[in-house]
């Protein structure tokens, strides 16, 4: 009996994961500022992709708002951000996993300088 349950346990956690990984990351924004443009590169490339903020309706993630992030595959991201205030931040090392949220708040942000 403890190894039936144990064997459906384990299936009930490999088809979550299945399920998850077809749905894409979501970026969930709990910085204090509106976000207008978002770009991810893999840790350490320094080669960030196309403006994510554009997959929004309004072309900008407010605060405590989602974004999905289409065509984006789990792994180690920097995130590259440009923030309603004029601002542009960076986060280094951000682990994305599809069918998951992942979120940054003021704290996360270094090197932000005015554009």
């Amino acid at each position: 009996m403890k190894l039936a349950s144990a064997v459906l346990a384990a299936s009930m956690c490999l088809a979550s994961a299945a399920v998850a990984s077809g749905k894409p990351p979501l970026f969930w924004n709990l910085i204090s500022s509106t976000v207008t443009r978002l770009e991810i590169s893999k840790a350490g490339a320094d080669t960030f992709g196309p403006n994510l903020t554009a997959n929004d309706p309004d072309g900008a993630v407010d605060h405590d708002e989602r974004l999905k992030l289409t065509g984006v595959e789990s792994g180690a991201y920097d995130v590259r951000l440009t923030l309603k205030d004029g601002r542009r931040c960076l986060t280094r090392d951000v682990k994305i996993v599809e069918g998951k949220p992942f979120s940054l708040e003021d704290k996360d942000l270094v090197g932000c300088a005015k554009q």
